[in-house]
């Protein structure tokens, strides 16, 4: 049973790694011109966003219905590989279950054979059985420790990815992304905020968790669509997605603010010398820091109390349209004073942090 377990875990393993999320053609246009105001355009891949798919740094591509960069298998996790991935999140907990139930037997078994008891005491001798003869694997403290050691790894396993599948089942049964979830919740802040008495409805959810499901699993193995049309449910357009999305970029560029650097950064993640708060708070993301020079000019979207998260804006045109986003100390920057007319700044105003 141990090697079933263990060929089903490293089959589904090997499939999400080695078959890949399925990524947007290069280049790639929709079937309708007209359709290109609806989706947003990366300029890394020289191709137009399909519905449901995002850019991914790791991977330097656009990713079909990307839910995450899983560095466990190296790959994205997406359209051709959702349900590989999901299957070893739900075989690994299992096999590890099972290895676990052995160790504490063996244990309890093995102790239970060694143990004295006394008046006022409780031996243990590890040498020898004293009723049971000696097994074929020799127990002792060493194997004992081991297993004690693999008990843990294994309890441990089954908590932390149990807790993913959970996560990536719930997901699949709305027909979701973890992205797509946080677009919705986005999508509903928006509105709450501007008072605009919209009502967003996510448009891939078929109102069936069974027809959700099979969006993902099917017999063949193989999942539905080819990754750039998806069905969508009643009364949502084919871009609803893709255009609030638009509408959260456009807002957050509205909400944006711009600052300049007043101390160089280096791009380091946990930097020693902008003091102990800023070393200790560090962001515990994935996402990259951006190095900045005394003088550059920092579009920021959003903060934490020591830590900022912008996009530096470059002005020379050899840059060729090269994005620089990341994290950077709130420490290094200063807000920066400007005519919203004429985009300079203003004179004589002290500027504040």
């Amino acid at each position: 049973m141990l090697l079933n377990w263990t060929v089903m875990i490293l089959y589904n393993y090997f499939s999400a790694m080695f078959v890949g999320p399925g990524y947007v053609p290069l280049g790639w246009t929709p079937e309708k011109s007209q359709d290109c105001i609806y989706l947003q355009y990366c300029k890394v891949c020289q191709a137009y966003k399909a519905p449901r798919s995002h850019h991914c740094r790791k991977c330097n591509r656009c990713v079909m219905k990307m839910d995450h960069h899983c560095p466990w298998i190296n790959n994205c996790c997406g359209y051709q590989n959702h349900a590989s991935f999901t299957l070893f999140l739900l075989l690994a907990p299992l096999g590890c279950i099972h290895a676990s139930f052995i160790f504490i037997m063996t244990m309890y078994t093995q102790l239970y054979n060694r143990i004295s008891f006394g008046w006022s005491s409780v031996k243990i001798d590890m040498s020898a059985a004293k009723r049971d003869p000696r097994p074929i694997i020799p127990f002792g403290l060493s194997a004992f420790a081991a297993s004690l050691f693999a008990l843990g790894l294994a309890l441990g396993t089954t908590i932390a990815v149990g807790m993913l599948f959970i996560i990536q089942v719930k997901v699949i049964l709305t027909n979701k992304t973890s992205i797509e979830s946080w677009i919705e919740e986005k999508a509903k802040d928006r509105i709450q905020y501007y008072q605009t008495g919209e009502t967003f409805i996510f448009p891939y959810d078929m109102g069936s968790k069974w027809k959700n499901f099979r969006q993902v699993f099917t017999w063949s193995g193989i999942p539905e669509g080819d990754g750039l049309d998806w069905p969508v449910r009643d009364g949502c357009h084919q871009y609803s997605l893709t255009i609030e999305q638009l509408k959260q970029k456009a807002d957050k560029r509205v909400r944006s603010v711009r600052y300049r650097a007043i101390e160089d950064y280096s791009g380091v993640c946990c930097p020693v010398t902008k003091g102990v708060k800023t070393f200790f708070t560090t962001p515990c993301t994935e996402e990259p820091r951006i190095a900045l020079s005394k003088g550059d000019l920092i579009l920021a979207t959003r903060g934490l109390k020591h830590w900022m998260y912008g996009e530096k804006i470059l002005i020379s045109a050899a840059d060729g349209g090269i994005r620089e986003r990341g994290w950077f100390p709130r420490k290094c920057v200063e807000k920066y004073q400007y005519d919203s007319e004429t985009d300079q700044p203003v004179d004589g105003e002290k500027k504040s942090k």
